[in-house]
């Protein structure tokens, strides 16, 4: 049952908006290190980038193909990593995320995914189509409620580090059942979907949201967007849980990340996380891909 507001509002909606989750400081340093790592994967020296034309992994980066987000902000290649992981592992995210989840603890969380969202390079505008992360849009109506009605078993959010930030748009209440007639049937970028609300956020504002629900973004070319885009795990979701993360190819460097810089709460809280992500790896197999396109 639900133990909280915000974790009511989840069930609900789908959606829960945080204001001002960030403080001046954090801030600064978040969008500073997000202009520095977008710099970096526009030039090429970064490659692991979601390419535009493109909504679904795998995405290959050449010279001239331009980019929606930066993909591995955790991994210690990167050189603003540090940055991005005491982001990620920190309380000011993680206290909510164990709220949406349970209430859980920091022994049941496994780490997952940390990703940049940006304005499209090529300074022109990107829509993304109208879907459900993990369900297909083949799916019939009963294999969209099994899917639904089993635990998410996941917190995934996007935190603004700019103003004006309306790229997600969600359609509240629908990761509870299966699509209506008129959603299977509209346009795969269908702009007035019945029902459907954009999410405002402001900097520092952030939104976490069930990936299930039926939502799309939309990238404005003329806009500046710096989004941090990540989720975490709960240890009880397993497999259910193994191909969304594991699609993303963070097996390659997950061994090698660097927590030396966070405190030391903080650093027992990331070696567990990322030690429950090994195992969901070596237990998984190969998971292929959840949508393609």
């Amino acid at each position: 049952m639900p133990t909280s507001t915000l974790r009511s509002q989840l069930d609900k909606d789908g959606f829960v908006v945080v204001r001002s989750i960030l403080n001046a400081s954090q801030l600064q340093q978040l969008r500073r290190a997000a202009e520095h790592t977008t710099t970096i994967a526009c030039s090429g020296d970064w490659p692991h980038v979601r390419t535009v034309g493109k909504q679904f992994p795998p995405w290959t980066w050449s010279p001239g193909v331009a980019i929606w987000g930066v993909q591995h902000l955790l991994n210690p290649a990167l050189p603003e990593s540090a940055t991005f992981t005491a982001s990620y592992f920190g309380d000011e995210i993680l206290d909510v995320a164990k709220e949406l989840l349970g209430p859980c603890s920091d022994d049941e969380l496994v780490m997952e995914l940390y990703n940049l969202l940006v304005r499209p390079s090529d300074g022109k505008d990107f829509e993304l189509r109208w879907h459900r992360d993990d369900i297909s849009a083949e799916a019939t109506a009963e294999e969209e409620i099994e899917r639904l009605s089993k635990p998410a078993w996941h917190a995934q959010w996007n935190l603004a580090l700019c103003d004006d930030d309306e790229s997600l748009i969600v359609v509240p209440g629908s990761h509870t059942r299966s699509r209506t007639e008129r959603e299977k049937t509209a346009d795969p970028f269908e702009p007035n979907m019945p029902g459907q609300l954009v999410v405002q956020l402001n900097a520092g504002d952030v939104v976490f949201y069930n990936n299930n629900i039926l939502h799309r973004g939309r990238y404005d070319g003329s806009r500046e967007r710096l989004s941090l885009h990540g989720s975490v795990g709960h240890v009880a979701g397993g497999k259910h849980r193994a191909r969304n993360v594991l699609q993303h190819a963070v097996g390659s460097w997950v061994a090698s990340c660097d927590f030396s810089s966070l405190g030391e709460q903080q650093k027992a809280r990331a070696e567990g996380m990322r030690a429950r992500l090994v195992k969901l790896g070596s237990d998984s197999g190969d998971v292929g891909y959840s949508l393609t396109g």
